[in-house]
């Protein structure tokens, strides 16, 4: 019997194993045969998300030069580098571009198809456009995964989990407002992922309350102005008609800082510094309070970043020379009163200071005293926004940038820390391209879009039959609507998970972060039990998992976390495949 792995989902996860795989084989495989099973209902390299048949108008959020699926002297792994071209590269597009979902979905099936090509001719792949619904067999003996629709499972050595972004049931609040809806005819529609959702039940012209203000929400944007005929015409939008006015508000009330305009100058800051392997390797082996024991060096960190490249990049800003500054920064315990002092001593504009807690909360105490006037606030508030991040003048914002990348590639190692960091960094890090906001700027002005503001709370009015939204921002006053719409991807859990294959898996043993994430070792991606042992033939990566990386795909030369992941899964697995391989042959 040819020994065998089942990779179960195709999209930039799987194609990046499958990347590593063929890197990999010919010094930890040789010429041993092997039979690769891809497993996943769509096409592979782009998978899901990434699929060619989806709204051309849908955008990534990265930029073309800012993208790739190819490894560089920068990762920290074992394997060897297999350079390849970035998006922009190998479409020939401007790199300063944001492409389309069905650009990059056409740059990862050229991957996955180069991928398979460098396989040694001895390796063989088969794919299977089917979902993965459970997957059984004993931990010493080859697996077998049971496909939807067929009787007869897939057999395989190991088994590799690569499936992204997760559904999830309803949550009670979700439940609650559905039945709700239900109760009175009227729509809601949960957490998903925008382009999946159904909106032709949203009427023209009137109110929809949307709560989340981040990617889904700009994804729910277009696809309900351009994806219904309207259009810009020298910076305003003319609508076509058949919009309904979105309400939106969220916790913090306002969209996601817009995408850093402009690339690398200068010196970078040297990272890690007060936040890396010492620091993190002093966490492990012991319970982990985030805001506590985590927190504190990571404010430290990206703090460094941002005065690194203020002082070296905008000097005329600062009051002191940088080697004094950096000598006593580094003596300052993190979030002590002498931290603050110095800072403030030695950055005369309070601008210039780096206040995270400030950034994560920009409304909080901010009363606005009507609708109308909160719409020119958070005008006024996106537009400052967009100002400053395409202006180098504060370039100290990419150095941020660039200390949160950090950050990321070295939380992996502490397993899942909560979802406050994922959220923060997405908000700070991972917001809409700055077109995008440009036009959430001519919607607002058309009356498309209308401002809720922050600390949004939605009631299911029972007496009258409708849903209401009021916030923090205006106090006192309400938004009545017949649509709610949830824009936000669902939160994984696998307790709540609709994949048949992972809710099997937990009820089978396998442990889960109280986030609901599936546990695996950081090191290789093992699957890991309720009492934390390691399962030997079952591998997981991805953003369903505790060892999630920053996002879903690597800028060139920083580093990439997930590519020395699934290089240290690649490598694990081929060892054992190989040494199995072996003991076939000897008892044959």
């Amino acid at each position: 019997m040819r020994p065998s792995i089942v990779v179960i989902g195709a999209g930039p996860r799987g194609t990046g194993f499958l990347e590593r795989l063929a890197a990999n084989a010919p010094e930890q495989y040789a010429d041993l045969p092997l039979d690769i099973h891809l497993v996943d209902p769509h096409p592979p390299g782009g998978g899901r998300i990434w699929r060619r048949e989806q709204s051309p108008l849908l955008w990534m959020n990265s930029m073309a030069e800012d993208v790739t699926m190819f490894t560089d002297d920068t990762v920290e792994q074992q394997g060897p580098v297999r350079p390849g071209p970035t998006l922009a590269e190998w479409a020939g597009l401007d790199g300063q571009t944001f492409p389309s979902r069905q650009q990059q979905g056409a740059y990862l099936r050229w991957v996955y198809e180069e991928a398979v090509a460098a396989l040694p001719p001895t390796v063989t792949v088969h794919e299977h456009r089917a979902t993965a619904v459970r997957v059984g067999g004993p931990r010493a003996g080859r697996q077998r995964v049971w496909l939807e629709g067929r009787t007869e499972p897939l057999t395989a050595d190991l088994v590799v989990l690569t499936l992204g972004h997760l559904d999830a049931g309803l949550d009670d609040e979700q439940r609650e407002l559905a039945d709700f809806a239900r109760r009175h005819t009227l729509l809601h529609l949960p957490p998903d992922f925008t382009a999946d959702s159904d909106l032709d039940g949203l009427p023209a012209a009137e109110p929809v309350i949307v709560r989340g203000f981040g990617l889904a929400f700009i994804d729910l944007m277009v696809l309900l102005t351009e994806g219904r005929g309207g259009r810009y015409e020298n910076g305003e939008y003319v609508p076509s008609g058949r919009e309904p006015v979105l309400y939106v508000g969220s916790r913090r009330g306002v969209p996601y800082h817009s995408k850093i305009g402009y690339g690398p100058q200068g010196e970078r800051p040297p990272l890690p510094r007060f936040f890396g392997p010492a620091q993190v390797g002093a966490l492990l082996g012991g319970p982990v309070d985030f805001r506590r024991d985590v927190w504190p060096l990571v404010d430290k960190e990206l703090g460094y970043a941002h005065y690194h490249r203020l002082f070296t990049a905008h000097p005329e800003r600062t009051a002191v020379n940088w080697p004094d500054f950096e000598e006593k920064y580094a003596a300052a315990q993190p979030g002590s009163p002498e931290l603050h002092t110095l800072v403030a001593a030695s950055v005369p504009d309070p601008a210039d200071r780096l206040d995270l807690e400030a950034l994560d909360h920009p409304l909080d105490g901010v009363r606005f005293g009507s609708y109308d006037a909160l719409q020119d606030g958070l005008r006024g508030y996106i537009t400052a926004d967009l100002d400053r991040r395409h202006d180098p003048a504060h370039s100290e914002d990419l150095a941020v940038f660039l200390g949160l990348l950090s950050v990321y590639g070295q939380l992996i190692r502490l397993g899942e820390i909560g979802g406050w960091w994922h959220g923060f960094f997405n908000y700070l890090a991972s917001g809409p391209p700055g077109p995008r906001l440009r036009q959430l700027l001519a919607l607002s002005r058309a009356g498309i879009v209308r401002f809720l503001g922050a600390g949004i709370t939605v009631e299911a009015d029972e007496k009258r039959g409708i849903f209401r939204a009021g916030s923090a921002s205006v106090p006192g006053e309400w938004i009545e609507a017949r649509a709610l719409v949830e824009a936000r991807l669902p939160e994984p859990s696998l307790e709540r998970t609709r994949s048949p294959l992972l809710r099997a898996l937990y009820a089978d043993g396998a442990a889960a972060t109280p986030t609901g994430l599936l546990s695996v070792d950081p090191e290789d991606g093992r699957v890991l039990d309720r009492s934390g042992r390691p399962h030997p033939r079952r591998f997981a990566l991805g953003p369903h998992t505790a060892a999630r990386a920053s996002g879903a795909f690597t800028r060139p030369r920083t580093g990439g976390p997930a590519f020395a992941q699934n290089d240290a899964t690649a490598r694990t697995a081929l060892a054992l495949l190989r040494d199995l391989s072996c003991q076939s042959r000897l008892t044959a």
